[in-house]
């Protein structure tokens, strides 16, 4: 008694990983990154899309920084922790 052929051997691949577009820097002023990477502390708006609910500083993958944008970003977050314009613990 033959099987009932419910998948045939072409439909069992696996699908492709799809290609992920570059991510765009958020320390770009008017298209341009500044010279030298200077992010504000008192920038706040900026500042909280770079930290998650906790406070934590999300990373450059998850960001699309460079590394010296994500340099300059960690060290106004803290700056902006310091000054107690952020928190250093979320909800």
């Amino acid at each position: 008694m033959a099987r009932p052929a419910k998948f045939s051997r072409t439909s069992r691949r696996r699908a492709k990983a799809k290609v992920r577009g570059k991510k765009k820097d958020p320390i770009f002023v008017d298209g341009q990154r500044p010279r030298p990477v200077y992010v504000d502390y008192k920038d706040l708006d900026l500042l909280k899309k770079l930290t998650n609910r906790q406070g934590k500083i999300i990373g450059h993958r998850k960001t699309g920084c460079t590394a010296v944008s994500q340099h300059a970003v960690t060290r106004a977050i803290k700056r902006a922790r310091f000054m107690a314009l952020l928190p250093y613990v979320g909800e």
